[in-house]
């Protein structure tokens, strides 16, 4: 595909015509600028986009947002609804293997000038604390009836533990748990991935960072999120690790097998679906939910060390750091959009409710959502508030820089050793597992995260509120 097959809708709009292929269901419709679009074009995520417009069921538009790259089948960036009353389907590759990855935002009711002196022991304090690294998991491992505990009422069972406070539920998307979770659809061989994890970072891009608020967009709204400028934040990053994994693993193999059944076919075996409502599709659609709950535990958990940690640090300072809001940027949802139920599935893709929306907590009622965009290591990370224009994405804004370079391209292009001396040069204490991993997620390798936020905020997907920049990074 080229820039000749593209529609210029807009400034920060593009659209691929039905007509780019015979078995396109609705176009393909990204959300870009034109300076953006070159990187787009050398990977494989407008085909992407174009594949999931062949989806049965799918409403308007295959959507991308500008963070898109390519993932496995569906785009990473990409949205899609799905018409469930009219035989629309549910992908797990819709959704991602790290199913409910998301970002939780903590305030401190600290300033930077009140603290500076301690963000090197806090990072090392918040390294301890909270298990990091590809496999690494913690000490005490969960029982499997435990383990079903956490699937059935994710946050609920870690506040039920002593791991949190009742009113930290307000501030977490569907206070922190899917109802229509069920165990029966979870495989044992997921469930033991789970029982060291709850609690633990992962690898890849998550991370835990401590924040500065370096500038204010709007002071009103910003007040009501609790933010202020120079005021010290945190910021989780993480999902539903290894079991998640294999919840996704489990039913794309399956789906495969299913599609025959319902007369499907998909370019792609790894777009394998089935009918939302179907007795496999509601399967995976109740065992992703549980995937779900579990990485709300975990970052409830996550949440208790690090509040655990920053308290030991600064003793009689310390005041009790407050949920924000924490959002998923990879999930499928039942949404209502003009008196129809759709399937909205989004994967690397961040909610943005507006003002009025009864899905998001009372206090932001007259704000809209907290919209958390997460930037890459040593650059800044953006607070958003949804808005009613963001309709035609079905509420749906970006969730990062999103990558421009693979993995392996990043160990070859920098020296995770290089990138710590450089960022601590700027100021950023780094803790990170291994320099591997610090070259893999070094900023190169992402967009430029304020040209994606500048694309959001000019396609009146979301509003920009506040801008926050790094002190203090880990990583696993």
């Amino acid at each position: 595909m080229d820039k000749n097959d593209l529609k210029k809708v807009s400034d920060y709009i593009f659209e691929i015509p039905k007509s780019y292929r015979s078995d396109m269901r609705v176009p393909g419709r990204i959300y870009i600028s034109e300076k953006m679009l070159d990187d787009v074009l050398k990977d494989q995520s407008l085909e992407q986009v174009v594949n999931v417009a062949t989806f049965p069921g799918i409403t308007k538009y295959s959507l991308a947002m500008p963070d898109i790259h390519s993932g496995y089948g569906f785009p990473i960036g990409g949205v899609c609804a799905t018409d469930i009353e009219s035989n629309g389907i549910i992908s797990p590759g819709g959704i991602g293997f790290d199913i409910n990855c998301g970002v939780r935002l903590l305030t401190s009711g600290l300033f930077f000038s009140e603290i500076k002196d301690d963000i090197e022991k806090i990072a090392n304090q918040m390294q301890r604390d909270v298990p990091s690294g590809l496999g690494r998991g913690v000490t005490q491992k969960l029982s499997l009836a435990e383990i079903d505990n956490v699937l059935k009422s994710g946050t609920k069972w870690a506040i039920g533990k002593g791991f949190g406070f009742e009113n930290d539920l307000e501030f977490i998307e569907e206070n922190g748990c899917l109802k229509n979770a069920d165990i029966k659809n979870v495989s044992e061989l997921a469930k033991k991935r789970g029982l060291d994890q709850v609690g633990t970072l992962g690898s890849g891009n998550h991370f835990l960072e401590v924040q500065r608020v370096e500038k204010i967009f709007d002071e009103e709204i910003a007040q009501e999120f609790g933010l202020f400028e120079n005021e010290i934040t945190f910021l989780i990053h993480t999902g539903s690790r290894g079991l998640g994994h294999q919840i996704a693993s489990d039913y794309v193999r399956f789906m495969v097998s299913v599609m025959p059944k319902y007369n499907i076919i998909v370019p792609d075996r790894e777009l394998s679906c089935a009918p939302f409502n179907s007795e496999e599709g509601q399967q995976y659609f109740n065992a992703m939910a549980a995937a779900a709950n579990f990485a709300w535990a975990n970052r409830q958990m996550i949440t208790h060390k690090v509040r655990l940690a920053v308290k030991r640090i600064l003793g009689k300072k310390y005041k009790e750091l407050k949920i924000v809001y924490d959002v998923a940027h990879n999930m499928a949802k039942v949404e209502e959009y003009d008196g129809k139920k759709y399937c909205v599935q989004r994967k690397g893709a961040t909610r943005a409710f507006p003002p009025g929306s009864l899905e998001i907590p009372e206090k932001y009622r007259e704000t809209g959502q907290p919209v958390l965009i997460p930037g890459t290591m040593g650059t800044a990370s953006y607070v958003l508030a949804g808005l009613a224009s963001g309709k035609e994405t079905f509420y749906s804004s970006c969730h990062g820089a999103g990558r421009r370079m693979s993995r392996g391209q990043a160990k070859r292009s920098v020296l995770g050793s290089d990138l710590k001396r450089e960022l601590e040069e700027k100021g950023i204490v780094v803790r990170a597992q291994s320099n591997i991993g610090l070259s893999e997620e070094a900023p190169l390798a992402y967009k430029n995260i304020d040209d994606v936020i500048d694309v959001v905020e000019k396609a009146r997907l979301s509003k920009k509120i506040a801008r926050l920049v790094p002190i203090a990074v880990i990583k696993g």
